[in-house]
């Protein structure tokens, strides 16, 4: 078996996880937003941390908005080492309640997924389904609890510039 996980947040610049290949490229149709509350990595209960999320968007078209979100898709093959890898990501980003399956592309051929039916982490955009969403907030209060929250893994400052230096590395 082969699985193919989608990183867009952490996962691009420190995965976690022994993977047999991985490709940058990018998915459609989803918006990112800081909507997710982060309690165990980069925040605390009483502090949360924000950190991105991808929600359905429908109608992007590569090159003419921002609806399509770029990233690196990891693939793991092997039985065992599947299962070590979801397990592993299960607890790392506990905070997303759902796993979809999405297409992923390259820049190489944009209108043809390169890969299908890659899983990614989301958060369901809904207070009452999923305890850590967060919901969209002025950017005052988004950038307040950024710049105030920390936790184990780190400050949200160094999330925040880690993902921009990580984006900027993969083009």
């Amino acid at each position: 078996m082969v699985l193919w996980v989608f990183g867009y947040v952490s996962l691009v610049w420190n995965p976690g996880f022994e993977f047999d290949e991985s490709i940058v490229g990018f998915i459609e149709d989803h918006k990112q937003a800081f909507t997710v509350a982060c309690i165990y990595h980069r925040g605390t209960p009483e502090n949360p941390a924000r950190t991105l999320n991808l929600e359905r968007s429908e109608g992007s078209i590569y090159g003419f908005n921002f609806l399509c979100h770029w990233g690196v898709a990891y693939c793991i093959k092997g039985g065992s080492e599947e299962r070590d890898a979801m397990k592993y990501l299960e607890k790392r980003v506990c905070e997303y309640n759902l796993k979809a399956y999405v297409d992923f592309y390259v820049e190489e051929n944009p209108l043809k997924p390169a890969v299908t039916d890659v899983t990614v982490f989301i958060s369901t955009p809904d207070k009452e389904v999923d305890k850590y969403y967060l919901g969209p907030a002025p950017v005052e209060e988004m950038a307040r609890q950024i710049a105030m929250s920390s936790e184990p893994c780190g400050n949200s400052r160094d999330y925040l510039f880690s993902l921009q230096k990580a984006l900027f590395a993969i083009g």
